[in-house]
């Protein structure tokens, strides 16, 4: 198969049924961004160092610049669109502005989604949660509020 060929997708995002075809080279990064609309997954370094493109396929994190979407065919994809709403925000996204663990706001929707993955790890400390989110980085240097946050919601 060629880098041009297009595959077809299916995958459950946010909770909706979604089949689109794709060249078959292209990362689920770059099919919800460009596909699918969901551009509150963000482009950082493009090469899995960041963790701003952090989404959960299956309800675990993963980087989707590194995954192919054709490889996630059939899975169940969370954006940071389907974590709550404006008017009704999902506990740790309150949190996060509580303890005021965002500043530029680029990598919060990577930092949210890897903080529900966390989460769900339930983190024995705040060094299980520095470890488990040291694949987000902050440019801004939130490190100490977003850990407060996550800490909040673990009951630490």
């Amino acid at each position: 198969m060629s880098p041009e060929s297009s595959v077809s997708v299916s995958l459950k995002i946010n909770g909706r049924d979604c089949e689109f075809s794709a060249p078959a080279c292209d990362t689920l990064l770059d099919v919800l961004r460009d596909q699918v609309g969901m551009t509150g997954t963000k482009k950082g370094c493009d090469m899995g160092a960041c963790g701003a493109c952090t989404v959960l396929a299956d309800g675990r994190r993963i980087k989707s610049c590194l995954a192919l979407a054709a490889s996630y065919d059939g899975r169940s994809i969370t954006t940071i669109e389907g974590v709550g709403t404006t008017d009704n925000l999902h506990q740790l996204q309150a949190a996060f502005i509580r303890h005021d663990a965002l500043q530029c706001g680029y990598c919060t929707p990577g930092q949210i989604l890897s903080g529900l993955a966390l989460l769900d790890e339930k983190p024995g400390d705040l060094e299980a949660i520095r470890e488990g989110m040291s694949g987000n980085l902050c440019r801004c240097g939130a490190y100490p509020n977003i850990v407060a946050a996550i800490a909040e919601l673990a009951g630490l």
